[in-house]
């Protein structure tokens, strides 16, 4: 029992320790946590004292991490962002009706806002947090129930549940294509293509999958979705794009399709949950209503 308790430091040396080692400097970390130089320096030392090792260097009146104190230092700081989002879970939903989740920018305006009024008049008890990043997903570090992803279900320690295929289609404004008469794939090689950056090789698969060599021009590159279907509707270029994410420029003719032969793609898009979530009402909810969706 002894040494259990030995390995379970106090939070208060640990948070100590956590701001010193983020901050590089013990009065820093006192400023931050609203404590005195000599009180972060003796919790810092009370640690060391209970693991028996050294985490810091003291260089006259600076500190170092040693090699053992940066490894911890990290691990320390997942442990209590968890402890910390545990408690802010805890305090701000004590009914287990909040659900914090993940989505695609351009998914998240154009397939699922104009959907989402229906989930939330079936589960009107939910209250869900969203946030929305072309970066990846990072569960351990954020506080996050699940996430909406485009790619494959292979991360790991988590639950993958598979949403949709994209199609993705070459597509034009009527003004552009008036000007350009396109009957082959290959003409479309001598075209201004447009290009996302999140999809970077969207337009080289697209010609090897028609048996053809990508121009060595690569075109204008753009950062979103959303730029690159103004982009197209503006008449600079060929754009490939999900044919479910232009439904409204298609309706509206602000876009047509110049050639219906899609891109075939692997990747999908899914609903990833950490295992520890999978149980989780509200995420139980959520699955369930976005497999509904698909039969429509």
């Amino acid at each position: 029992m002894l040494g259990q308790r030995r390995l379970i430091p106090s939070t208060s040396m640990l948070m100590a320790f956590e701001a010193s080692a983020r901050n590089g400097s013990f009065t820093l970390a006192a400023q931050e946590l609203n404590l005195t130089q000599g009180a972060i320096s003796r919790q810092v030392g009370a640690l060391e004292d209970q693991l028996g090792i050294m985490l810091f260097e003291r260089i006259k009146k600076s500190i170092k991490l040693t090699e053992v104190g940066e490894t911890y230092a990290g691990e320390i700081a997942i442990a209590l962002r968890t402890i910390r989002n545990a408690s802010l879970n805890a305090v701000s939903d004590t009914q287990g009706h909040t659900l914090n989740l993940a989505i695609l920018p351009t998914f998240g305006m154009r397939w699922l806002m104009p959907r989402f009024p229906d989930f939330l008049k079936k589960n009107p008890q939910i209250t869900v947090n969203f946030t929305s990043k072309l970066s990846p997903f990072d569960f351990a570090n954020e506080n996050l129930h699940s996430a909406i992803h485009f790619g494959h279900p292979n991360w790991p320690g988590t639950e993958g549940t598979f949403l949709m295929d994209e199609e993705a289609v070459p597509v034009a404004a009527p003004s552009f294509i008036g000007e350009h008469t396109v009957k082959h794939a290959e003409e479309l090689t001598t075209m201004p293509l447009l290009h996302i950056e999140t999809r970077p090789n969207a337009w080289a698969d697209w010609f090897k999958q028609n048996e053809l060599t990508p121009p060595s021009n690569k075109g204008m590159v753009l950062e979103h979705f959303s730029m690159v279907t103004q982009a197209a509707v503006a008449g600079l270029g060929v754009a490939i794009l999900p044919h479910f994410l232009i439904k409204t420029e298609l309706e509206r003719g602000e876009l047509e399709i110049l050639m219906g032969i899609p891109l075939k793609n692997s990747a999908g898009y899914y609903l990833i949950t950490p295992k520890s979530h999978t149980g989780y009402a509200p995420v139980v909810a959520l699955k369930e209503w976005l497999l509904e969706q698909n039969k429509y």
